[in-house]
């Protein structure tokens, strides 16, 4: 198992089933690694990962693997991890140290064990992996090619970096994609949360007010999958910009604190902490469940709930029941943490396609201008978006028009 630290080795057959279920679920991706699968423009070079290990991210890391990297990945998420996954990579000869189910100390292990494979590129989903290299190995963080970053907390983590001096390798945004987050945060997280919602509890949405906290990409996602299904929605927000926008999208929006009365579900989507707290936890009507969308589990503060609870039991798997001193009963979903990977399987592979193939490319834009990019968080160039767009229409079978010479002179001319 080449050094792979996994639960279970014998099930790595399932696991397999499930990569080619992916694979044959995200064209873009397998049509980029056969594209560079001959010449291997990554020989030589070490990748160290910390993402979620499902099947979407394993059709990555093949990939990765195609175009000759030698790989070390770990999780993203102590609860995330799809132990067959993690098992048939390992089979596969890629080291894989990850689990379903890690305590924190083990997580943070993982991310320390991969920072010290020293290697030439870091993908990262949530920072811990960038910014355990730069507080605790910073030797290593020295010679590292360049980085991505997969999710908006981690990049907000990276800019704080930035501006305060600290960023010892280029970082590409890979979060800041057109392809990614128009797809992935909005279509693909909205869809995904909803999913582990109903498999964690199975009630039916129809009729509920469903609080959305944050109108952000993946707070629009989820708002809309819900008002699909019937759900009468609340957004709340900070930005005013955000809040206008969501009433002219028909929303319902108020302050939490007005959510807290009458809301059936709250489900956070924000990147901050203690958006949901104690005070707000006990005006809330018995019943109500709390789901977090957000990377990290500091939306809603389980800290709060367990000071003010006088009893709490596991009712369903992933599912634990809070009883308050007014008598209230709250339902916390997946221990606050991301509810679409630790009760579902998170985001379908057909947006994780996009997602992934700019991870790719952008790991392929770091190699080819090894030693140009000074430290910093770049954004995903602007042609690697749009080809990564043109490639999905065209496994989708979309073609669409261009712009012919006299049209192209004509934008560019100011008379």
């Amino acid at each position: 198992m080449s050094g792979s630290k996994v639960r279970d080795p014998s099930l790595a057959g399932e696991g397999r089933l499930k990569i080619e279920w992916a694979e044959r679920h995200m064209p873009v991706l397998m049509l980029l690694r056969s594209r560079y699968a001959q010449s291997k423009p990554l020989a030589g070079l070490r990748i160290s990962a910390a993402l979620h290990v499902t099947k979407e991210t394993a059709v990555l890391v093949r990939t990765l693997r195609d175009w000759g990297a030698t790989l070390f990945l770990v999780p993203s998420n102590p609860l995330s991890t799809q132990d067959d996954v993690a098992a048939a990579l390992a089979e596969e000869g890629i080291t894989v140290e990850a689990w379903r189910g890690m305590s924190e100390q083990e997580y943070f292990s993982a991310i320390r064990d991969a920072a010290r494979q020293a290697p030439d590129i870091v993908i990262d989903d949530g920072a811990d992996l960038h910014v355990t290299i730069h507080e605790e190995m910073p030797e290593v963080g020295k010679r590292v090619i360049g980085g991505n970053e997969e999710t908006t907390t981690g990049i907000i983590r990276l800019r704080a970096m930035e501006s305060a001096g600290k960023l010892l390798y280029p970082i590409i945004a890979v979060n800041n994609a057109l392809t990614k987050y128009l797809f992935d945060n909005r279509y693909g997280t909205g869809q995904s949360s909803i999913d582990g919602i109903l498999r964690a509890t199975n009630v039916l949405l129809a009729g509920k007010r469903v609080v959305v906290a944050g109108y952000g990409w993946v707070g629009r996602g989820i708002a809309n999958r819900a008002r699909g299904m019937g759900a009468r929605v609340i957004v709340t927000e900070v930005d005013p910009i955000r809040a206008l926008e969501a009433v002219m999208d028909g929303f319902d929006v108020m302050s939490m604190e007005e959510a807290a009365k009458v809301g059936d579900v709250f489900i956070t989507a924000t990147g901050d902490r203690d958006v949901i707290t104690k005070e707000h936890m006990m005006l809330m009507k018995d019943g109500a469940i709390l789901a977090n969308a957000g990377h990290f589990n500091v939306e809603v503060s389980v800290s709060d709930l367990e000071s003010i609870a006088v009893s709490k039991r596991e009712i369903r798997p992933n599912t634990v029941e809070y009883t308050l001193p007014n008598g209230r009963k709250l339902y916390l979903l997946a221990e606050g943490r991301l509810i679409n990977l630790v009760a579902a399987e998170g985001h379908p592979s057909e947006v994780m396609d996009m997602s992934f193939a700019n991870q790719a490319l952008a790991v392929l834009y770091h190699v080819n201008n090894r030693g140009k990019l000074r430290p910093g968080v770049y954004e995903v160039p602007r042609e690697q978006d749009e080809e990564v767009a043109r490639l999905k229409l065209e496994t989708m079978g979309i073609h669409i028009d261009r712009l012919s010479p006299a049209q192209e002179e004509y934008l560019r001319s100011w008379r």
